[in-house]
């Protein structure tokens, strides 16, 4: 399973409302049916409630699925479920966009909180 201990946090430095996002282009987990490689990025994007991640350590835990064998819609949930628990944060949205297999690419959307309007259906 995900480490989701791996993930390390610091304060937020303003206690101003401000956005987050991160993106990771060289997600890797392995298909829980094929045994084959999954390759996606992530788009992390949250407004901070007290803490941040801290960026090596969300690194080191998307690694952590590198030899999972898990499907796009479980990692999706699973990075929503262990960041809101790490990070409590005001709303989170967690979209993870698949390469293609068989002409089918994927997007997956995880959501915490009331994401503002502005931010739904954009990645």
């Amino acid at each position: 399973m995900p480490d989701e201990s791996l993930l390390e946090t610091f304060d937020t430095p303003s206690t101003t409302p401000f956005l987050i996002e991160h993106t990771n282009e060289e997600f890797t987990s392995v298909c829980p049916m094929t045994g084959h490689p999954d390759f996606g990025t992530i788009l992390l994007r949250y407004e901070p409630n007290s803490r941040c991640v801290e960026l090596k350590s969300l690194k080191l835990y998307y690694q952590s699925f590198r030899n999972e064998g898990i499907y796009y819609e479980a990692v999706t949930n699973q990075i929503r479920d262990d960041l809101v628990t790490c990070l409590s944060p005001n709303w989170m949205q967690i979209i993870t966009m698949w390469r293609g297999r068989g002409g089918i690419r994927s997007t997956i959307t995880a959501t915490h909180g009331e994401v503002p309007a502005c931010w739904h259906g954009t990645s």
